[in-house]
């Protein structure tokens, strides 16, 4: 993954539209060269195109279609549309100013995705994090920026939010250590905020959240927090992100995407059962809302 490039459009959406043109290629039997040929362009452009690493011109692909031996208009449309979506910068190159390069690439993941699994060991996970609770870890990390640039991060991760609540939102099974909980992020007000925001966030069909309580002992993933992305396309495969203080790593290799989805579902045993987290989240609350003792971060 990390070596795709971004032509500025949704990389997810030419993952898929390169893998239908090179499925549609195969099977009418033409060879790259051809297809080359065909568009005015060399085998590599072809070889490109079909691995997602560049943009898309419409009349190329209807070039394609012809050639390929396309008759349904249907699928004419649905193609043409798919490109143009390949082709159109996501709602956040608006942020651009404070948006760090290797991030951009996981918010197209997320925004395609039909499932997240996520588990965290020091912050709520960003899908689910309060304005104030965003802007006091973005300050954690961010020991430079002013106000206005602080703002403008904690707005990009509200945005993202948008997702849970779209009519094909994707499922979110978050799994958080109750050491995220525990530390008061911003302050006793900001904290408690946040958990009951996670409160209300159970109520939410999509939404699954379960709680590893500090009784549980060791588990499974305790080398990192980590994210296992699933996208509604067969053509593309699951990718775990893990991110770092400057940077990010994909992984999509199989052994790697069969070592992690282990991981997440030993955690989700040892993981307190979802229908006991409001319980759980109503009695850090309580704490956090009267146990004088704490030291703010």
């Amino acid at each position: 993954m990390t070596g795709r490039q971004d032509s500025g459009g949704s990389t997810v959406r030419r993952l898929q539209l390169g893998a239908r043109l090179r499925e549609l290629r195969l099977a009418k039997g033409v060879s790259r060269e051809d297809a080359g040929y065909r568009i005015r362009a060399s085998e590599s452009k072809i070889s490109r195109m079909e691995l997602g690493r560049v943009s898309f011109k419409p009349r190329d692909i209807t070039d394609l279609l012809h050639l390929y031996g396309v008759e349904d208009q249907e699928e004419h449309d649905r193609l043409l549309e798919l490109t143009r979506e390949a082709n159109s910068p996501g709602w956040w190159r608006t942020y651009g100013d404070v948006l760090d390069s290797w991030f951009t690439n996981y918010l197209d993941l997320e925004q395609s995705a039909e499932l997240i699994r996520t588990y965290e060991i020091q912050f709520v996970p960003g899908l689910l994090q309060t304005e104030a609770y965003a802007s006091a870890v973005i300050r954690l990390g961010h020991q430079g920026p002013g106000t206005v640039e602080i703002e403008r991060r904690a707005k990009l991760r509200m945005a993202r939010k948008q997702i849970l609540t779209r009519p094909d939102a994707p499922k979110l099974w978050a799994v958080l250590d109750e050491a995220v909980l525990r530390r008061l992020i911003g302050g006793r007000e900001v904290m408690h905020e946040q958990i009951v925001s996670l409160i209300e966030a159970t109520e939410n069909p999509n939404i699954r959240l379960q709680i590893i309580p500090f009784d549980s002992g060791g588990h499974a993933a305790a080398g990192g927090a980590f994210s296992i992305l699933r996208f509604p396309h067969e053509e593309l495969d699951d990718v775990v992100y893990i991110e770092h203080l400057t940077s990010a790593v994909y992984l999509d290799k199989h052994d790697d995407l069969d070592n992690y989805a282990t991981a997440f579902s030993r955690l989700i045993i040892d993981a307190a059962p979802p229908d006991e987290t409001p319980q759980i989240l109503r009695k850090i609350a309580d704490d956090v809302a009267f146990d004088h003792k704490e030291t703010e971060i």
